[in-house]
């Protein structure tokens, strides 16, 4: 009977972690509060294919006879909508910009289990897709990520060179630190969580070791500028450091934002001159 209560008090809780982890970590969907037409942005609302039947919603903004196009991609139970004002300062300077919602995401379809590597696989889609139906418009590309966007743009960045520059606004060093703060507010036993921590790995596909900005970074070819809040205690801008000290030598810039926190847009919006700048000189 003892061996009986023992196993099913392991079975609960290996359930009760992994339903934890579920719901900590499901991403979920924001109902759509501002478009282009709110910030005078002319737009064309597009459905890029990915796969033979799914779709990732994305609006384009276009500048009139540029060849430089901005990438911008949100973060974890995000939109395109909610990163709509740091396409502001990249279209007034002349850049076509393009944001688009991940799977399971904004108005995208759902499409498999959301992660860092699936965010980089649709982004993926979203480049070639740009190169193949709008090549006069990306003769140079850049990129920006929010939160687990950025990590996604890091991971693209790396595992598939080509873009000029990139922007990594408030990204997590890495997964395994990440997923330890999460889990850590719950009380759940040690052994639990190194399990669950294996479980994520296999379920995404991929070694956290692998896809960590902390890592990534190091395979970067083309500039990277690295945005914090300081006031961010989701991601503490401690993280942004130990990404900023992996980089090549001379390779990265780092912005800590004063008062920002986690979600703070409006103030990396207020930087919006600092981070053209970066594009500009490169």
């Amino acid at each position: 009977m003892n061996a009986v209560i023992v196993v099913a008090s392991i079975a609960a809780a290996l359930l009760l972690g992994i339903g934890v982890l579920h719901w900590t970590l499901g991403a979920r969907r924001l109902k759509l509060r501002q478009r282009p037409d709110d910030f005078s942005l002319p737009h064309t609302p597009l459905r890029i294919p990915r796969g033979r039947r799914k779709r990732l919603f994305a609006w384009w903004i276009p500048a009139a006879q540029s060849q430089r196009t901005v990438i911008i991609l949100h973060g974890w139970s995000s939109s395109a909508a909610q990163l709509l004002p740091l396409a502001v300062p990249f279209h007034c300077a002349g850049y076509n910009v393009l944001l688009f919602d991940a799977r399971n995401h904004g108005h995208s379809d759902r499409n498999g289990v959301p992660s860092l590597p699936a965010f980089a696989d649709d982004l993926a889609d979203v480049r070639q897709w740009l190169k193949r139906e709008k090549p006069e418009k990306v003769k140079e590309e850049y990129l920006v990520g929010h939160s687990v966007g950025a990590g996604a743009v890091l991971f693209e960045a790396a595992r598939h060179p080509g873009c000029n520059a990139v922007i990594s606004l408030a990204a997590f060093a890495h997964p395994d630190l990440l997923m330890r703060r999460q889990l850590g507010k719950y009380p759940l036993p040690r052994w639990l969580i190194e399990l669950i921590l294996k479980y994520v790995q296999w379920v995404i596909g991929h070694r956290f070791d692998d896809i960590a900005p902390v890592n990534t970074i190091k395979k970067i070819e083309c500039p990277v500028l690295i945005v914090h809040g300081k006031a961010d205690r989701t991601v503490p801008p401690g993280d942004a450091e130990m990404i900023y000290r992996s980089c090549p030598e001379n390779q990265c810039e780092l912005l800590l934002v004063e008062d920002a926190t986690h979600g703070s847009i409006e103030k990396i919006e207020a930087c919006g001159e600092r981070l053209v700048r970066f594009f500009e000189k490169k």
